[in-house]
């Protein structure tokens, strides 16, 4: 199967400011891929180096098996993105910011608009200015999704969408891969990760922490231990071996101990923290 996006060694400075520095990862064709990380890790960074909307300074990147410094209206023809902020000309009605999406793409997508603002319960007739950060969500959804791309970019794109339209919202997305389309979603959900995705990358301060599938990531040895110790409560997550837990505790008045797998959760949120 073939990589849809190939990103190797990509450094980004701003100056004072951090970018990313060595990242490389791939997407595999027909995957949905998880960008995960927190405000600052670096995320936004590496997708707009990707889409060709800043330069970076060392390394290359190929989305669709081309060069996206040197093919980027070709590679952005059949890629279909949208950022954390949606953002549209206030006055304009909704049905004529999807209509100039679709004009600026050459292509007519009347039928596929169509049917994905019934699917998402978009109003076409609304103004732009009229419209709640979820609403205005969907109508970036459907910018983005209208052409029929063979990638989609989402950064955040769930975030004022409710629980009913974030389901619906990723049923479309499963029903385009399906079809042979690939999703990079950028999240900071973990439950979206778990739930929809095969694959991710974990960012942390502008570095990739690491590249797996979600089912690798969460056959970890690390178990969560909770014990009443001399009186007093305490829970950590622990990493080895369980006979030198053991060891490590003997010496202690342990009054009851309970030693569990992580949940999914704590799994993503190890990568973030020190283990004891």
């Amino acid at each position: 199967m073939r990589n849809v996006i190939e990103i190797d060694h990509l450094t980004k400075n701003y100056g004072k400011h951090r970018g990313v520095s060595e990242v490389s990862f791939q997407v595999e064709e027909g995957d949905i891929f998880g960008f995960l990380g927190p405000n600052g890790a670096g995320k936004s960074t590496t997708i707009r180096s990707m889409l060709g909307l800043i330069q970076f300074q060392v390394g290359s990147i190929h989305i669709l098996g081309k060069d996206i410094q040197k093919n980027r209206e070709t590679v952005l023809s059949e890629v279909g993105y949208m950022p954390s902020e949606t953002m549209f000309y206030p006055g304009m009605k909704v049905k004529d910011v999807i209509q100039m999406a679709a004009d600026i793409r050459k292509r007519d997508c009347r039928r596929e608009a169509e049917k994905l603002c019934e699917r998402l319960k978009v109003d076409m007739d609304k103004k732009i200015s009229d419209l709640s950060l979820g609403n205005r969500k969907k109508v970036g959804i459907v910018c983005a999704m209208q052409h029929r791309p063979k990638l989609f970019v989402f950064d955040e794109p769930t975030s004022g969408l409710d629980p009913l339209m974030q389901n619906e919202f990723f049923t479309l997305i499963r029903e385009y891969v399906k079809e042979g389309a690939t999703c990079m979603l950028s999240t900071h959900v973990l439950s979206e990760i778990k739930n929809y995705c095969k694959h991710t990358a974990i960012m942390k301060e502008g570095r990739l922490l690491c590249v797996d599938s979600v089912a690798n990531m969460t056959n970890t040895n690390a178990k969560r231990v909770k014990l009443l110790k001399g009186g007093r409560r305490e829970s950590y997550i622990f990493e080895g071996n369980l006979n030198e837990l053991m060891q490590e505790l003997a010496g202690y008045d342990i009054q009851d101990i309970l030693i569990e797998e992580l949940s999914l959760d704590e799994v993503f949120m190890h990568f973030y923290s020190d283990v004891k």
